[in-house]
């Protein structure tokens, strides 16, 4: 095979793994992480072949349909990797970062020996110069109704599944699923007494693995908490 077919069909492959490891992953044929490093992998073998690519088009030698494949593809990916570039390397997120929420029915589950679910201490700096936003928030009601109109907006998020409530000590934990990879991310929010009988509200979201999460849980925490000020004020 000459060298021009050989660049040619690791071009397509390169293309077959952006859209293969996806689907296989949304499918559940393979674990999420797995379906991730095809993806990456792909991602970054159309990179390399696009820069040869570019190459052969100044020196005026065309491109192959692997070429054009691999341009196409690496164009996607650095989009990808660009736009997450303005989000943090971290995937633990919380309003109270001094006191964050327990993942306490997370750390019984089968699938969760091994996994650290402490808040690391060294994220709340990052945080603040990323996320100051992320606050907590004040019902002005009784902590069981705040406690219940969490657990009702919880039950209406399409992606989450409640794993556990508990009224004593004011948490509903869920679990949230992505849509393409099916990576899966630990929620907790939490109620406690405030002041006047109001309540004070707390929330932590924690992706399972990675080192970042493109925003996600950030963003997790502002849409609920923003709903929740809403249901709140409506209510």
């Amino acid at each position: 095979m000459r060298s021009g077919q050989r660049v040619g069909a690791l071009g397509v492959a390169a293309g077959v793994l952006t859209i293969v490891g996806p689907l296989v992953a949304y499918l559940g044929l393979v674990p999420p992480i797995v379906g991730f490093v095809l993806f990456a992998g792909g991602g970054i073998l159309a990179v390399v072949l696009a820069l040869g690519a570019i190459v052969r088009l100044v020196r005026g030698r065309g491109l192959n349909l692997g070429s054009a494949v691999s341009l196409l593809v690496a164009l996607v990916f650095v989009g990808l990797i660009v736009a997450g570039g303005d989000h943090p390397r971290i995937n633990d997120f919380t309003t109270d970062t001094n006191d964050p929420p327990a993942l306490t029915f997370a750390g019984t589950l089968p699938d969760s020996h091994g996994r650290d679910l402490s808040y690391p201490p060294a994220f709340a700096a990052v945080q603040q110069q990323c996320c100051a936003d992320l606050r907590t928030v004040q019902l002005p009601v009784p902590p069981a109704e705040a406690l219940e109109r969490v657990r009702r907006l919880a039950e209406a998020q399409p992606s989450w599944r409640i794993t556990h409530t508990d009224a004593a000590a004011g948490t509903v934990e869920a679990i949230a699923t992505s849509r393409l990879f099916h990576f899966q991310d630990d929620i907790v929010v939490r109620v406690r007494p405030g002041a006047d009988g109001g309540s004070l509200v707390d929330m932590r979201s924690k992706s399972r693995v990675g080192q970042g999460d493109m925003g996600a849980n950030a963003a997790r925490i502002r849409q609920f908490m923003v709903a929740l000020r809403t249901t709140g004020a409506t209510s």
